[in-house]
């Protein structure tokens, strides 16, 4: 019997994970190719007895060769990406996220793989990860102005995951005139955000729920910062009336970004521009002591093969801070790395308590911001942990 196909793709092995829930097909898992696809096409996915089990955007210079976008036969077109788009909108509204400031669309979880959309008030930044999405980012922008009206879209493509899928690296203007500096209100305090040259898309919009947490523990606190990037957490917590707030920071950048954050909202933090393992080893050596210590590092690893060194990395770093604590001194500690399972995080700091002879208590964990929604058949949607933990006296 012949097969009729009308569309290349490929059929996928019987052990394939995308029959069993994820949204995936890797090299490893092709059967076989039909109808010569082209790299950045849209293909059928079929199983072996030649059910359609989707259609995926294709890249075979990938490790993930496929990505299943929609479980029907369906293009990549203006309205699929303002269907889509529109539906990632509609869902955080009902989430109760600020629509001015948020992340729109967050790659699988909204049905577009390799496609990130932040907005920052009426500037909106994508960033285009897989080849298919990136050919038609035009056709993204375009549903953008459809559906929002916006004028300034900034494209931060300086992502290295982009070279796994063959793509150059850049970032620009890709719609209106978006100037390079905007101001933003985060928590009631005002912070200068450089969409083309900031941290991922400017900022770190994954941490805007927990700053407040964070801040109602601060009052009459010594407070350390660690990996300050632009000083949100330290001036939250100074603002909310800690005693003293110290903020480190390696990158010359954010602390010159840190202290106008600073100036603008008239609030006192001590910012040193150190690598943060240099500074608490000194710290320990000075006998320093802090009430609430904040650990917010860039992610350790962005893959599975360097998960060893992240874990030595983690686990100094939270075995200095922990020496560093007054007796019932509180740790706010995340981790922002995918292959960093919530399980091996707590390992790692139960391992750190022993090293640093200390005890602790969780008081409470963190999760994924709702604007960053996590896909439980897609364990990648997923990359946020973090713990709040309070020492406890000797015993």
């Amino acid at each position: 019997m012949r097969h009729h196909y009308d569309m290349a793709g490929i059929v996928v092995k019987p052990r394939a994970r995308i029959l069993h829930g994820h949204d995936w097909v890797f090299s490893s898992e092709v059967l076989k190719v039909f109808g010569h696809p082209a790299d950045g096409d849209v293909i059928s996915l079929k199983d072996g007895k030649d059910h359609l089990i989707g259609s995926a955007i294709y890249n075979s210079k990938s490790q993930i060769v496929a990505r299943r976008f929609s479980r029907r036969k369906q293009d990549l077109d203006l309205d699929f990406f303002k269907r889509r788009i529109g539906q990632a909108a509609d869902y955080r509204a009902r989430r109760r996220v600020d629509p001015k400031v948020c992340r729109v669309v967050w790659s699988e979880s909204d049905g577009l793989p390799g496609v990130i959309i932040d907005r920052y008030g009426e500037h909106f930044v994508l960033q285009t990860l897989t080849l298919a999405m990136d050919m038609r980012k035009e056709s993204i922008a375009n549903a953008l102005i459809d559906l929002f009206g916006v004028k300034n879209i900034i494209e931060r493509n300086e992502a290295p995951i982009r070279r796994a899928e063959g793509l150059e690296l850049r970032s620009g203007v890709l719609r209106g005139d978006a100037p390079s500096q905007i101001d933003i209100e985060i928590g009631g305090l005002k912070f200068d955000v450089d969409l083309l040259h900031g941290q991922k898309t400017g900022f770190y919009l994954d941490q805007l729920r927990n700053y407040e947490t964070i801040a109602q523990q601060a009052s009459d606190r010594r407070v350390l910062d660690c990996f300050a990037n632009q000083g949100a957490f330290a001036l939250v917590c100074a603002r909310a009336g800690a005693s003293e707030v110290t903020a480190v920071e390696a990158g010359a950048e954010n602390i010159a970004a840190a202290r106008r954050n600073a100036e603008r909202s008239e609030l006192s933090v001590n910012w040193i521009e150190q690598d943060v393992f240099q500074f608490l080893r000194a710290a320990e050596r000075a006998q320093a002591q802090y009430d609430l210590i904040i650990l917010d590092p860039p992610s350790f690893t962005k893959t599975k093969s360097g998960i060893g060194d992240a874990m030595r990395g983690y686990r100094e770093l939270h075995m200095r801070a922990f020496k560093l604590l007054s007796k019932d001194g509180l740790v706010a500690t995340f981790s922002c790395s995918h292959h960093v399972s919530e399980n091996g995080f707590a390992q790692m700091i139960a391992a750190a308590l022993v090293d640093a002879r200390r005890s602790a208590r969780r008081l409470r964990r963190f999760e994924q911001a709702p604007d960053h929604p996590v896909l439980p058949t897609l364990p990648e949607t997923e990359y946020f942990k973090g713990v709040l933990l309070e020492m406890m006296p000797a015993r």
